[in-house]
């Protein structure tokens, strides 16, 4: 969803979140608020724990926790420009209705890989803590 003062705004659900090693990869994007998506998704930890790969799914989905920034269209090419291989930006939906930009992960990959389902351990965030 792009602001008319040409900010967008964008849920942020893995390594970028606050206290995350990538967070630094939001450079001043002002953080708005925390935020849940709708449950139509299922997290996974990708690439052995690498980093998180989310994807919208019909049935049997979770609400993911995670935050809601303002960026400038910089911020977000950086954003973008850093992100691990093979994600890419998509509408997502959050709880109250909002939808936003997000970065999903193609489902046909992560089955291919068999990583790691983590949708139930509360978050990227607190999946990292148990490690």
């Amino acid at each position: 969803m792009t602001a008319s003062n040409g900010t967008r705004r964008v849920f942020i659900c893995g390594s970028a979140l606050r206290g995350q090693p990538d967070h630094g990869n939001l450079q001043g994007a002002k953080f708005i608020r925390p935020a849940n998506t709708q449950p139509r998704y299922r997290l996974h930890a990708a690439g052995d724990g690498w980093h998180p790969a989310i994807y919208e799914i019909e049935t049997g989905g979770i609400s993911i926790p995670g935050e809601v920034y303002e960026m400038t269209s910089d911020e977000f090419d950086y954003l973008a420009g850093n992100e691990p291989p093979n994600m890419y930006p998509a509408d997502v939906y959050l709880e109250d209705g909002e939808v936003l930009t997000a970065f999903l992960y193609p489902q046909e990959l992560i089955e291919k890989f068999n990583w790691k389902d983590i949708s139930d351990l509360g978050g990227w965030a607190a999946y990292k803590k148990s490690l």
